[in-house]
């Protein structure tokens, strides 16, 4: 059977075509796979447990519907929703900054011992600081650091890794130690839902149009 990835979907009240659109790729096509794997940034923010946002509801009711129905279902946490790592993109020292401040479970405690309110609060002010960065950003940093690559081969002992975050979807090819390796970058889901099947030895990319 298959094994689906997906990453950086980013799902906000903002956008509920997004949301609606996830909704039917967990009960179609991710319904009839053996695992799917969410990479990160499943949501655009996510303020704590108490958050009982509607639209967030329904998105861990239908990954609850998946898993109860046989399907396994595997989360990484995201910069956008740690609370619920990415440490390829180096060169990106304002968002490694912010990374090691926020990861802290002393941080964490403290922010999620402030108002709900107050906490939505500073997620739209973050989301907000996190859109002017990129605008102002050279592309090249906001990618992968190519050394960082070259070290995590080496460090976990692996010939593939497949990520998000860097929002551009492809298959890399590259040699580490004489030796072919590959680099598969998940797409977002800003205008279109995509995701990486793996099957039978294969790996593809794969876009789901949005009507």
């Amino acid at each position: 059977m298959a094994q689906l990835f997906v990453s950086d979907v980013h799902l906000d009240a903002a956008h509920p075509e997004a949301t609606e659109q996830f909704l039917e790729f967990l009960s179609g096509r991710a319904a009839h796979a053996e695992a799917l794997y969410i990479l990160g940034d499943l949501f655009e923010a996510w303020i704590g447990d108490d958050d009982r946002e509607p639209g967030r509801m329904r998105v861990c009711t239908g990954l609850s519907a998946l898993t109860a129905s046989g399907v396994a279902c595997f989360v990484m946490h995201g910069n956008r929703d740690f609370l619920l790592g990415d440490a390829l993109c180096v060169d990106d020292h304002a968002y490694q900054e912010l990374r090691t401040i926020v990861r802290r479970p002393s941080w964490q405690q403290r922010f999620l011992r402030l108002p709900l309110a107050t906490r939505a609060l500073l997620a739209e002010n973050a989301r907000a600081g996190s859109r002017a960065h990129t605008a102002r950003t050279v592309p090249y940093v906001m990618d992968v650091n190519a050394a960082a690559v070259a070290a995590a081969y080496r460090a976990i002992g692996v010939r593939r890794i497949i990520h998000g975050h860097t929002h551009r979807p492809a298959i890399h090819e590259t040699l580490v130690d004489g030796q072919p390796a590959y680099r598969v970058v998940l797409g977002a889901w800003y205008e279109q839902g995509s995701y990486l099947l793996y099957e039978d030895g294969r790996y593809e990319l794969r876009e789901l149009p949005r009507g």
